[in-house]
């Protein structure tokens, strides 16, 4: 069901920068009516169930590349994949992934529209230029070749461009160049025996970050309006609340 917020509403007449997700972000992208209702009137779209089994594989990726980190050494997939780059060793690991204060992550300020973007990255490298690697981990049981072309993917290359955005405003020489780890899942063993056996694979996105400072002007403007943008068109969120809202009153005159 949908549900109230009591903190974190966008106060119009605030001059303290208002706090806004990565995830945030494209949800405004997805729909403006969906968002502006979470932000402003804070009604949330429904809550989905966690994905237990990817926060199980992030884990045990971080735990993998952690080690690395520590020694110094190369990812052996990333060398297979002829990925030049090194798990990154920094203080402020821990706090960018959100492990030290729930949901802080990495914050950098947007002047313009006045709204602090956070995101929590999974990793990150560096390559031999000193440049930071965005890196993601995704979890996937898919029998189809993986591919970054698929229509729901665009928002994974969103989230990269987005955390490349937000280095780089930290003070970060960051590559364009970022990666997914996507830990697939294989179908076809002839028994389960209680385990999952996962196909390894990176794959490459050169990310452009421009669009990102021009979103955060329009995400403001939209914030500042007192009424509802339109919905996007293809919303299914927004097509179920009109659909609902036009059942209720049909029978209301009956």
């Amino acid at each position: 069901m949908y549900y109230q917020k009591v903190k974190g509403l966008f106060d119009p007449k605030s001059k303290v920068p208002f706090k806004i997700s990565r995830s945030k972000i494209d949800l405004f992208v997805s729909c403006p009516r969906c968002f502006y209702m979470d932000a402003r009137l804070g009604l949330a779209r429904p809550n989905i169930p966690p994905y237990t089994l990817n926060n199980a594989v992030d884990s045990l990726l971080k735990n993998e590349l952690d080690l690395l980190r520590k020694l110094g050494g190369k990812y052996k997939l990333a060398e297979e994949y002829g990925v030049d780059a090194i798990p990154f060793n920094h203080q402020n690991l821990p706090q960018w992934r959100g492990e030290v204060t729930a949901y802080e992550g990495a914050l950098a300020l947007d002047e313009k529209s006045n709204l602090l973007v956070n995101g929590l990255v999974d990793d990150i490298w560096q390559n031999p230029k000193g440049e930071l690697v965005i890196v993601d981990y995704k979890a996937t049981s898919s029998a189809k070749k993986i591919s970054l072309d698929d229509e729901y993917k665009q928002g994974y290359k969103r989230q990269i461009e987005i955390y490349q955005w937000i280095f780089r405003k930290l003070g970060f020489e960051v590559s364009n160049i970022g990666y997914f780890i996507f830990a697939n899942a294989k179908k076809d063993r002839d028994s389960f025996d209680g385990r999952l056996e996962f196909e390894m694979s990176i794959h490459e996105h050169k990310g452009n970050d421009r669009w990102v400072p021009l979103t955060l002007l329009e995400i403001k403007e939209c914030l500042m309006q007192e009424k509802l943008p339109s919905p996007a068109h293809d919303c299914e969120y927004c097509a179920y609340r009109q659909k609902s809202v036009q059942a209720a009153k049909s029978l209301s005159l009956k």
